[in-house]
């Protein structure tokens, strides 16, 4: 009797039972299919949480536009010299880039709400401090000075950190990021101009006072919400060098130095260009037409943004187009062309901005994403000190945005790469874990 072929064997027949498997790491869930077009700034903010979250998150960073302006003008109305009145100006501006990294590594180890009370504490009591008292005694006005600076509460961290939380995809994530990098030029010209007002119609020290309630305000309006309540940072083990470990952050970052010194160089600029050809009103002119632009950029790059997660590429494509677009401002040119070569830089920054954050938070090991960001706004504060400082000496001539620019454009073609999943997790899992809300943030794939 010929033997049975396996084809012979009725369907009915059960198959052998297979031999057990290891269980294996659950796989990373799928993304959501991405949308053909860009999400808008409106459908960003559509999303539960995200309008309260970005308006409180900027109106307790006003106090970083507000503070140098309130304070030259508190430290001359004084009778110091405006020599004076700019170191504390400087120190004000340096302060941070030491504690926000500190403060978002608090956030990443134990919450948003920690960091942000003690934050608007510090800054609370070294403003009001500064109110009451004065700036007479210069040292005492130092010390108040460096401590709400360091002080910040990280708003802006704590921010990006919970756009995984709150938003559906990546590709909202990624409008996010633009619609969060847009407002911050608002800080920087709604704060300036809201410190003139208060001082011109009260005083400098009721400037400095409403600067201190705006950043309590902001930061406890942005810590009670909900998400912020319950987001927690990825209880992973943490390397040595901790945001800092990822070799290809490093040069990131300094380029974020030189792209904050092009700011800076530019604002030295202006009032050089404006006493040459006798035009005052292109020194406060220059820098308002420099943020408006990068706000309109920001609008456009997040209407034409890839569908896609940024590569390494569109980094170096937008620092190349960046630092050409200084070169016309060499030129011997009148006020209004000045002014109006301006504006093309200035629609490059924001959307530069946008691509290198979402590059910082792709390469920040999991878990110190709050930390990530800090770090990244200690390199561009670090940056407009610098400029502010090299220009100065040097006339106030282009040439230092433009070599500052060249320098962060050519940093950006230093090869990033995302950073590696600690072992037993799967690879491109960042884990964030908010209790009700889950979010686990795949990185950016960089070639």
């Amino acid at each position: 009797m010929a033997h049975a072929q396996v084809r012979d064997v009725p369907r009915t027949t059960k198959a052998p039972a297979r031999a057990p498997q290891p269980p294996s790491l659950p796989a990373p869930a799928a993304d959501p299919e991405q949308p053909r077009t860009p999400p808008t700034f409106r459908a960003v903010l559509r999303h539960r949480y995200c309008s309260r979250l970005l308006i409180a998150s900027v109106i307790g960073r006003l106090s970083l536009g507000m503070v140098p302006v309130a304070l030259i003008l508190a430290v001359q109305a004084e009778g110091h010299s405006l020599a004076s009145a700019s170191l504390l100006a400087a120190l004000y501006g340096i302060a941070p880039a030491l504690g926000l990294p500190l403060l978002g590594r608090l956030a990443d180890l134990r919450g948003l709400l920690l960091p942000c009370y003690l934050g608007a504490a510090l800054v609370a009591v070294a403003l009001g401090t500064l109110a009451v008292a004065g700036t007479a005694h210069l040292p005492l006005a130092a010390l108040c000075v460096a401590l709400a600076g360091a002080g910040c509460p990280p708003l802006e961290g704590g921010l990006r950190s919970l756009w995984h939380a709150v938003l559906p995809d990546d590709a909202h994530v990624r409008t996010a990021y633009t619609l969060d990098s847009s407002t911050q030029e608002i800080v920087y010209v709604t704060g300036p101009a809201l410190a003139i007002a208060m001082a011109t119609w009260l005083s400098p020290a009721a400037a400095l006072a409403l600067a201190a309630a705006v950043t309590v305000a902001g930061s406890l309006a942005f810590a009670t919400a909900p998400p912020a309540r319950a987001w927690r940072a990825a209880p992973l083990r943490r390397e040595r060098l901790g945001v800092l470990h990822p070799p290809a952050m490093r040069p990131l970052l300094l380029s974020l130095v030189f792209l904050g010194a092009t700011v800076g160089a530019l604002d030295v600029a202006g009032i050089a260009v404006a006493e040459r050809q006798d035009a005052s009103w292109l020194a406060g002119a220059l820098p308002a037409a420099f943020s408006a632009a990068g706000l309109l950029g920001g609008v456009l790059f997040a209407r034409l943004q890839p569908t896609a997660a940024p590569r390494p590429r569109h980094l170096m494509l937008l620092g190349g187009a960046y630092a050409a677009c200084w070169l016309p401002l060499l030129a011997p040119l009148p006020a209004p062309a000045v002014l109006a070569l301006a504006l093309l830089p200035g629609a490059l920054f924001v959307p530069l901005l946008t691509v290198a954050s979402l590059t910082v938070t792709a390469l920040a090991p999991p878990g110190t994403s709050t930390e990530a960001v800090g770090w990244m706004s200690s390199a561009m504060r670090l940056g407009l000190a610098g400029g502010t400082a090299l220009a100065g000496p040097l006339s106030g001539h282009f040439a230092v945005p433009l070599v500052a620019a060249a320098g962060c454009a050519l940093l950006l073609t230093a090869r990033t790469a995302p950073a590696p999943a600690p072992s037993g997790l799967p690879k491109n899992t960042t884990g964030w874990v908010a209790k009700k809300y889950v979010s686990d943030c795949v990185p950016m794939q960089l070639d």
